[in-house]
């Protein structure tokens, strides 16, 4: 489990095909830290750790995972937001992210506003995905490649947030642009409910 709260954004060195998998390395601060079969969130995408030297790590995303997210459009030199799983005695300073990626987006729009930027992003709009809880709402939380966001101007196809500075230099929304496909992670809570209404009919 993940807060959203993104601790790094580092950078990809070496990217590995193998059949339906994609094997990637990443190189970041705190790689003497981890161990083989922890859990980090890579642009919201849970990911365990299979191997390590001493300034990079590998993990191993299956044809799935590919299918659902951005991480087979990285290439090498681009940035990933990581974040290790939650520690259960510290705050939750963002909100429940679970690290399973629901679908993908694409930016439609940057614009400037008072020293922050507030981005859009669009997706196809799916009636039976939304009657699931894949939806935003007005003033809940969506995670956007890893990092915990209160939405704003909700659609039925899209959703705007706005990043702050900090935000727009700690992690790798200072790479998105319109074009930009990005991971989405709907709020758990809000899939829990509407399985739950669902059976009271």
């Amino acid at each position: 489990m993940f807060s959203g709260i993104v601790e790094e954004a580092a950078r990809v060195v070496a990217l590995n095909k193998e059949n339906g998998n994609l094997h990637l390395t990443v190189q970041c601060s705190f790689v003497h830290e981890l161990k083989i079969d922890q859990s980090i969130s890579h642009n919201g995408v849970c990911l365990t750790v299979v191997s390590k030297t001493d300034d990079a790590y590998t993990v191993t995303a299956i044809q799935e995972t590919l299918d659902k997210s951005n991480l087979g459009l990285l290439k090498i030199g681009d940035k990933v937001n990581l974040e290790r799983s939650m520690l259960m005695n510290g705050r939750l300073d963002g909100h429940i992210v679970q690290g399973h990626v629901d679908q993908t987006a694409t930016c439609v729009e940057v614009r400037e506003v008072d020293g922050s930027r507030y981005f859009r992003f669009e997706y196809p709009f799916d009636k039976q995905k939304a009657k699931e809880g894949y939806f935003t709402v007005e003033k809940g939380s969506v995670t956007v490649n890893g990092v915990s966001l209160t939405v704003c101007n909700s659609k039925d196809d899209g959703f705007e947030v706005a990043v702050i500075p900090y935000t727009y230099e700690y992690t790798n929304f200072h790479q998105i642009q319109p074009g930009t496909v990005v991971n989405l992670e709907f709020d758990i809570i809000g899939k829990y409910i509407s399985r739950m209404m669902k059976y009271e009919h």
